[in-house]
C-alpha cells in the first residue's frame, strides 16, 4: 500500500519553519500570522468588491441585440421591455435602419437595450456597417453585460453561420464569453427548445458551443409572458457571474468611453454658450421695454401712473417667464448630451458637428 506522506505543499507554514531552522534563525511566527491575516483581508476585500460589481450588474443590465434582418431583434427588445419601444415588423422587412437605444425597468433592474440593423446582412454597404458598428459601441459603452445573437428558428442562414466571426468583428475577440443565442418564433418549436437544439445541424451546434452553449427562446407573440423574460435574465446573471460579475470591455470600449465623456463636455459648453447668448438678448429686450415704460410714465398724471405700474409688473413677469423657459430648455438639452454624442461615430469630426449648431440640435430630436 502506498503511504500518504505529507509534503511542504500541504503545510506551507511548516516549510517556512524548517527553512528558518536550517538558516539558523528562529521562525517568526508573529510575522507569519500577520502575513496570513493580511492575505485573508485582501481576499475578503476582493470578495466584497466582486460582490459589489455583481450587485451592480443585476441592478442594471446593458444588452446589445445583433443578428440578421427579420430575425426578430426589435420584437425581442419590445418583449424584454414589455412595451413597443422599437419599431418592429412581422414580415422580413427590416424596420430598424440604424442603431437605437431604449431604457426601461424590468424585474426591478434598469435595462438598456441597443437594437441594431441587420449587421449580419451581406446586402449592407461596408460604410453603413462601419458606421452602425461604431454607434452600437457608443450606445453600449462602457460595455454590454450581454451580447445576444437573435436567430429565427428553422431558418439558419449563411449569414448566421458566420455569427462568431461577426460578433468578434463588432465587439472584439473575447466577446464570445459574454454572448448567447436567442431563438425567436418559439411558438413554432414542438417538443421544447432542448430537443430543437439536440436535433440542430452541426453548424448551429458549433456556434452554440463557441458561445458556451448559452441559449434561450422567445415567443414574441406573447409579450405578456414575463416568465420567458425573467428566465432570460437569470441566464444573463449566470453568464455575468461566470465573468467575475463584470460587463464586457476592451481597449476599444475604454477609448470610446473616454471619447464620449470629452464630447459630452464639449457639447455642454456649446449649450451653455448658446444659453448665455440668448439670455443676454432677452435681457436686453426686457430692459428696452422697461425703459420705454418708465419714460412714458414720466409724462403721465398721478392717476394714470397706477395703471402703467400694473402694466410694468405684467411686462416684467412676461420677460422673466421667457428667460426661465429658455433656461429650462437648455437644461433639458444638457441632460441629453449623452444621447446626442452616441449618434456620432468616432470616425466623424465632432468639432464640425458642434460648429453646425442647428444640426447638433436636430440630432437630439431625431
Amino acid at each position: 500500500m502506498a503511504s500518504s506522506k505529507s509534503t511542504d505543499e500541504d503545510y506551507p507554514l511548516k516549510a517556512v519553519q524548517r527553512r528558518s531552522s536550517v538558516d539558523g534563525r528562529r521562525p517568526n511566527s508573529r510575522y507569519n500570522i500577520q502575513q496570513s491575516e493580511n492575505y485573508n483581508f485582501k481576499q475578503f476585500q476582493i470578495t466584497v468588491l466582486k460582490g459589489c460589481i455583481y450587485f451592480l450588474s443585476v441592478s442594471m443590465s446593458r444588452i446589445a441585440l445583433v443578428g440578421k434582418t427579420g430575425a426578430g431583434k426589435s420584437s425581442s427588445a419590445n418583449t424584454i421591455l414589455g412595451r413597443d419601444a422599437f419599431r418592429s415588423a412581422v414580415s422580413g422587412y427590416s424596420v430598424t435602419r440604424e442603431c437605437s437605444k431604449e431604457t426601461g425597468e424590468v424585474g426591478g433592474r434598469e435595462v438598456t437595450i441597443v437594437d441594431t440593423p441587420g449587421l449580419f446582412d451581406t446586402s449592407l454597404s461596408e460604410e453603413t456597417v462601419k458606421r452602425e458598428i461604431a454607434k452600437c459601441v457608443n450606445m453600449s459603452a462602457p460595455g454590454p453585460h450581454a451580447i445576444i445573437v437573435v436567430i429565427k428558428v428553422a431558418t439558419f442562414t449563411e449569414e448566421e453561420r458566420s455569427a462568431v466571426k461577426k460578433v468578434e468583428e463588432i465587439f472584439g475577440k473575447d466577446a464570445k464569453k459574454y454572448t448567447m443565442i436567442l431563438f425567436t418564433h418559439g411558438d413554432k418549436v414542438k417538443g421544447g427548445i432542448e430537443k430543437y437544439v439536440e436535433q440542430a445541424g452541426e453548424d448551429l451546434k458549433l456556434i452554440l458551443k463557441t458561445f458556451g452553449n448559452r441559449y434561450h427562446i422567445f415567443n414574441n407573440m406573447k409579450t405578456n409572458d414575463r416568465t420567458q423574460v425573467c428566465e432570460l435574465f437569470e441566464k444573463i446573471d449566470d453568464m455575468v457571474a461566470d465573468n467575475n460579475g463584470d460587463f464586457y470591455s476592451n481597449y476599444t470600449y475604454q477609448k470610446v468611453s473616454k471619447m464620449l465623456e470629452e464630447r459630452e463636455s464639449k457639447l455642454k459648453e456649446v449649450y451653455e454658450k448658446k444659453l448665455r447668448e440668448e439670455v443676454k438678448v432677452l435681457k436686453s429686450k426686457y430692459e428696452e421695454a422697461m425703459c420705454a415704460l418708465l419714460e412714458e410714465n414720466l409724462t403721465l398724471k398721478e392717476a394714470e401712473r397706477e395703471g402703467r405700474n400694473r402694466e410694468s409688473e405684467r411686462t416684467q413677469k412676461r420677460w422673466d417667464n421667457r428667460i426661465q423657459e429658455t433656461k429650462r430648455f437648455y437644461d433639458g438639452l444638457k441632460k441629453r448630451t449623452r444621447y446626442v454624442v452616441e449618434q456620432v461615430p468616432d470616425t466623424e469630426d465632432f468639432d464640425d458637428i458642434v460648429g453646425r449648431y442647428p444640426e447638433t440640435l436636430s440630432l437630439k430630436w431625431n
